[in-house]
């Protein structure tokens, strides 16, 4: 028995909570662990509190009893997961400094283990392909395969990232034969868009510019222009992606204002460019190839910041290529 599931075991009241902003690995693995624990344990209490959710998750067993805000409840054991620090849980930080154990599960290279207990591991592809291997695999109900399997699905870019290993295709086919519809989930969660979410690509995309010989794309969107057409965070999915396979294109930046003067940054990259270095200097975090931060300053000043940076992995990059 590995020490995740020891102190669940050990805990009578549980809460669990994600990153700011959920995405697909974000709500798999924190509805993966209510699925997993409901069926495992029901006489534990349980909550699960998150921000706003995209609608399209809505079909995963426990959406509708998550929880956007906090209460007065202490629990003995607070979970905390794909999340690499305390920064990134803000909303629900009273809880977990209430809770008399927290644990983390999560596998971001710049999670330096911020719980009083943690599992971190960045060779997996997902948080959810993680949980599967702490779980027991005879005790995952169809319920908690669908968390997991949107959760890999999504940080996998549909199998197609590089994170994508043989040991990951090895999860997925376990988790298909418990029943899952694996098209409904793929079409629905990941490729399906709304109307709206549909012109706000299209939108970004034509506001985009090619810098440093076309190798960086980027695009940001103002909290005006998306106050002024109703846009919402859970509008902009798949935004980057579409431009991180921009012919030519190494690095995708993509940032929208969360406040006034203060935008959240995605940048995701292709080959040679550790994205996760240049969010760590902003005091963000992440992957090699996909990282994150939010920045002080209008969309100039934050671009400007981050090209300064960018260019000196773009210089190392084709340094080592040229080595080859």
């Amino acid at each position: 028995m590995n020490s995740f599931i020891q102190a669940i075991e050990h805990a009578n009241s549980i809460a669990v909570t994600g990153h700011v902003r959920p995405d697909g690995d974000c709500i798999g693995a924190c509805l993966g662990v209510y699925n997993y624990i409901k069926a495992n344990y029901p006489k534990k209490l349980i909550h699960v509190y998150l921000e706003p959710m995209g609608r399209e998750f809505h079909f995963l067993s426990g959406y509708d009893q998550v929880a956007n805000e906090v209460d007065d409840q202490e629990y003995d054991l607070m979970v905390v997961l794909d999340c690499s620090d305390e920064s990134r849980i803000e909303p629900f930080v009273d809880l977990f400094h209430r809770a008399n154990t927290t644990f983390c599960v999560d596998h971001h290279i710049s999670n330096q283990g911020f719980c009083d207990d943690y599992i971190i591991d960045p060779g997996v592809s997902a948080t959810c392909e993680l949980l599967y291997l702490l779980f027991d695999e005879e005790k995952i109900s169809l319920a908690c395969a669908e968390c997991l399997y949107t959760g890999i699905v999504h940080d996998t870019g549909v199998f197609k990232h590089t994170n994508t290993t043989r040991e990951t295709m090895h999860i997925a086919g376990d988790l298909i034969a418990k029943g899952i519809n694996t098209s409904h989930i793929i079409d629905d969660t990941f490729y399906k868009k709304t109307y709206l979410q549909n012109l706000v690509l299209g939108y970004a995309l034509l506001e985009s510019s090619l810098v440093m010989d076309g190798k960086v794309i980027y695009s940001f969107l103002t909290k005006k222009w998306m106050n002024l057409y109703g846009v919402h965070p859970s509008d902009l999915n798949g935004i980057i992606d579409q431009m991180r396979i921009t012919d030519g294109v190494e690095v995708a930046i993509f940032g929208y204002e969360v406040n006034n003067l203060e935008f959240k940054v995605s940048m995701r990259s292709n080959d040679y460019v550790d994205v996760s270095k240049v969010a760590s200097y902003f005091n963000g975090g992440g992957h090699v190839k996909a990282a994150g931060c939010t920045m002080k300053g209008n969309s100039l000043d934050v671009i400007n910041n981050l090209l300064r940076h960018m260019e000196d992995q773009l210089k190392l990059g084709n340094s080592d290529e040229r080595d080859h």
